[in-house]
């Protein structure tokens, strides 16, 4: 953990140490936020979005409220800025790459077995899913392909995907805090761009209209980790006024069409800046310093709550809904969703993340190794007066066929 870096500069305070000093090895604070914000989806999903509930509004209060919730993959994003580029900050870019894919696929896998088992056998009528639809989804790259995903949630894992390899180039290039800086300045402004105009690939590219949320994520990793300055404050305040103006209007309208309520657009906006002030306030306050292990323990249940939530809550919703009252059918869903999601986490991410990451971290390493030995392949020398390598040199190169002495050049500097 980085946790004595002072900033130093013009655009650097400098005196004060920063946030990360004194901060234990893992914020759980922001594990219990990220556990709210996939709670969040699904009471959204399970009182303002299911139509298994039939005609009505059954939850005029709640449903209300819960459709403004429908913000928190925004919180989800601001909250991977924050940690992708923790996660990445000096460190390998094998490492980089093996952790997100470990990371990812294997619940994601899981979940999309489990969803594809529940459409396929016991709730066909709700929509008609083929194995080719099942294994483009499986790639999770199935808005390159133009197919439809098993499930609606997956379009967020798209957005990450993304990102990951935003910050994979980054940390290629070499990460850096003005370079962080720079980025986080200019990218979102040029998302937006590209989203308004219709300039694809690099709306898709870019992100869009999500870049301002990863962008303020990654700033308020930088004012936790170097100390508060007036750069990253200003590219945090930037990105989420930007959010804010690009999710109001087109959330407001996309809730007012998917569900029977009329959300403000004034609302909606405050949601988003609220997203970037909570991630703030977990970061950067005392709370950062919470170091109850139960709220990393409801924090790991956040990823495989939000992929198989929807279709099996739904699921017990329509199967309970006229036999129970509508608050004990609700909680019996949010039940079934979250002992769905503990044991994908137990059975399927503690006993695969270890060995998935060690096995994608081998490859990469060793395809590098590989690339690095062909590239330092010394050029066999040509007869004087031709630019043909000529056998005599072959031979002694060690490399022509049959040749009693072929041997591994050493690259090099070894």
């Amino acid at each position: 953990m980085i946790t004595t870096a002072v900033a130093t500069g013009s655009e650097w305070t400098g005196r004060v140490p920063p946030p990360s000093a004194g901060t234990p090895s893992r914020l759980r604070a922001l594990d219990g936020l990220r556990f709210l914000a996939a709670a969040g989806v699904l009471l959204y999903h399970f009182t303002a979005r299911s139509p298994e509930w039939g005609s009505g509004v059954r939850f005029p209060v709640l449903g209300n409220v819960a459709i403004y919730l429908s913000l928190a993959p925004e919180l989800f994003f601001v909250i991977s800025g924050f940690v992708i580029l923790w996660t990445a900050w000096d460190r390998p870019v094998a490492n980089v790459i093996a952790s997100r894919v470990a990371r990812i696929y294997p619940a994601y896998w899981a979940a999309l077995a489990l969803t594809s088992l529940l459409l396929g056998t016991w709730w066909t009528s709700v929509r008609q899913l083929s194995a080719g639809q099942v294994a483009v989804n499986a790639t999770l790259l199935q808005s390159v392909f133009g197919v439809s995903p098993v499930d609606g949630v997956y379009w967020t894992l798209w957005a990450e995907l993304r990102f990951y390899l935003l910050v994979v180039v980054l940390a290629a290039v070499g990460l850096s805090r003005r370079r962080v800086l720079a980025f986080s300045t200019a990218w979102p402004v040029l998302a937006v761009l590209a989203e308004h105009t219709s300039a694809e690939p690099w709306a898709t590219l870019l992100i869009g209209g999500y870049a301002p949320f990863f962008a303020a994520g990654m700033a308020l990793f930088l004012i936790w980790r170097d100390g508060h300055s007036w750069w990253p404050w200003a590219i945090v305040a930037g990105n989420a006024a930007l959010g804010a103006a690009t999710a109001g209007v087109g959330r407001a309208t996309m809730l007012a069409r998917l569900t029977p309520f009329q959300p403000s657009t004034a609302l909606v906006c405050a949601v988003a800046v609220a997203c970037v002030a909570a991630v703030a306030a977990v970061t950067l306050t005392p709370a950062r310093r919470w170091d109850w292990r139960g709220l990393t323990a409801v924090g790991a249940l956040t990823y495989p709550l939000y992929l198989v939530h929807q279709y099996w809550g739904r699921f017990v919703i329509q199967a309970l809904h006229d036999h129970l009252p509508r608050y004990v059918t609700l909680a019996v869903a949010a039940a079934v969703s979250v002992l769905i999601a503990l044991a994908v986490h137990r059975g399927v991410e503690r006993v695969l993340h270890r060995p998935v990451r060690r096995a994608v971290q081998r490859g990469l390493t060793a395809m590098a190794d590989r690339l690095s030995r062909a590239g330092a392949q010394p050029r066999p020398p040509t007869d004087p007066g031709s630019s043909v390598p000529s056998a005599t040199a072959f031979q002694k190169a060690g490399v022509l066929s049959g040749s009693s002495s072929t041997v591994d050049p050493t690259p090099p500097g070894r």
